[in-house]
This record gives C-alpha cells, structure tokens and sequence, in this order.
C-alpha cells in the first residue's frame, strides 16, 4: 500500500468515526446509508471540490456524512457539529439551507437534488464559468420520476459541467432496489439516456478520482455519471449489506463493536 492510499485509508477511518459518533449521540438511524457514500464524499467534497463547484446531498438521509465532511473541512466548528439532531441545531436528520456555506439546498426529499443540480449547472452555462455541479445520489433515488425528467434536461442542454455520483449499494428502505422498480440505477440506461457514464468501485477514493478527472478533462456537451457500487454499512461487520440498519439506531454496546471495527480495519490501531 502506497504512503497516499494509507492516508485515504486514515480519512476514510476518521469521517467513519466522525459518523458513528454524531449517530450514537443522538441514538438515530440512517447509518449504513450515511457509511456507504461516505468514501464518494471524500473524493468530491473534501478532496476534488473547488471554491466555485457546488455539492448536493441529494440523499439527504445521509445528512451526518455530510457534517462530518464538512466539520473536517473546517466549515462546520466542533461546536456546532455536537449540536447535530439536538432542538434549535443547524444540523437536522436531513440538511437544511441557508445555515452553511456548504449546504446551499435543503434536501432528502428523494429526486429533488437532480432538478436543482441541473438548474445550477445550466446557470454556469448562462454564466460563461468554469464551475460544475456534483450530485450525490441514491439508487434508490433514480426510481423518482423527478430524475428522469432533470436527465432529459441535462442531456438536451448539454450540461457537461454536471457530475451526477449514484451511491449503488442495492438496498433501499424497504427492499432491494432491483425488487422494487427494477435496476434504474443501470450504466446502459444512463448510456442510452445521453450521458457519459463510468462504473467504479464507490470505496476506492484513488479510483474514484482517476475517474472524476477523465470526467472533468473532457468537454463532449455530455453531462456526466459515475455509478459507484458500493456497501451499506460499509466498515461494519454487522451493518453492511443489512437492509435494517437503513433505520436502526445503535445500542450502547454495538457502538463500542462498530467503533472498534472501525479503528482495527481504517486506522490499524485499537480506538477508544
């Protein structure tokens, strides 16, 4: 393992910490979904995003990745991140606008991010910048009506400056997405739809901006999409592929389990 993959790894290990911790605290669910985009964030939030970009949460149930990424960023304080899920607090269970600079929509009502991301994208285009849009979403997500229309406008507006990153992990609230509507979040029909599209593994942050710089160092009038296949629950044993742990809330003692896992497998030390 190279010197710069073991400092992926470490981030990787400390956000995950960061995320448990804020769930543990406010004994709330959403964690395996907030865990498997975790690594999609860093690669596009923390590590890629420039000043003019702009980021969308579009899964907004994975809100406390989102602090997390944030507070480490440093737009987020210590203080105002231990706030989160508490009465009065600018961090709720989903993102709420106008509070940080890096939350400039409120989301999590499914299929709003894409429509609002394209919007933003074709204001750059208007605008003559360089600047480009990056939405996060869930499989899941691309069931909503709302994303197949916001597609169409995309493609028909040649929005090459849009980057859309589907968080694949094959589970939704209640089933497997393939179960529900079918694979919606498959690379032919994003093809087929007129965007360039790039599958990648959603937990190789190297590989993930290998691929966000093909992406970005191509202008086609193709607007773009990374489907990343990734796990729910990602870095815990006892949470990842498990449909429940989209709602559970952690007990006391598989906090410690998972905050352990976490330290032995990112980190390589014993955390306490």
């Amino acid at each position: 393992m190279t010197t710069e993959a073991t400092d992926f790894q470490s981030l990787q290990g400390q956000l995950r910490l960061k995320i448990l911790g804020l769930y543990n605290q406010a004994h709330a669910g959403h964690i395996g979904c907030s865990l498997s985009c975790v690594d999609l964030m860093i690669a596009t939030l923390v590590l890629r995003k420039r000043q003019q970009d702009t980021f969308l949460l579009s899964k907004g149930h994975a809100a406390a990745s989102l602090y997390a990424c944030l507070n480490h960023l440093g737009e987020i304080s210590d203080e105002v991140l231990a706030t989160y899920y508490k009465n009065g607090t600018t961090l709720p269970a989903h993102p709420a606008p106008n509070k940080h600079a890096g939350i400039p929509f409120a989301t999590g009502s499914l299929g709003h991010g894409l429509p609002i991301g394209t919007g933003v994208a074709q204001a750059g285009k208007l605008l003559g910048d360089d600047s480009r849009v990056y939405v996060l979403m869930s499989d899941g997500e691309t069931n909503e009506g709302t994303t197949w229309e916001a597609a169409h406008f995309a493609v028909q507006n040649g929005l090459d400056n849009l980057i859309v990153l589907i968080d694949k992990n094959g589970l939704q609230g209640f089933n497997q997405t393939a179960n529900v509507l079918g694979d919606t979040a498959d690379a032919r029909t994003w093809t087929a739809m007129g965007f360039e599209t790039v599958e990648v593994d959603g937990h190789d942050i190297p590989a993930i901006l290998d691929t966000l710089d093909q992406l970005t160092t191509t202008s086609n009038g193709k607007p773009k999409v990374v489907i990343a296949k990734t796990v729910k629950g990602k870095g815990v044993s006892y949470m990842e592929n498990r449909l429940e742990w989209h709602y559970l809330p952690m007990t006391p003692a598989q906090y410690e389990q998972a905050h352990a896992e976490v330290g032995e497998r990112y980190l390589s030390v014993d955390v306490v």
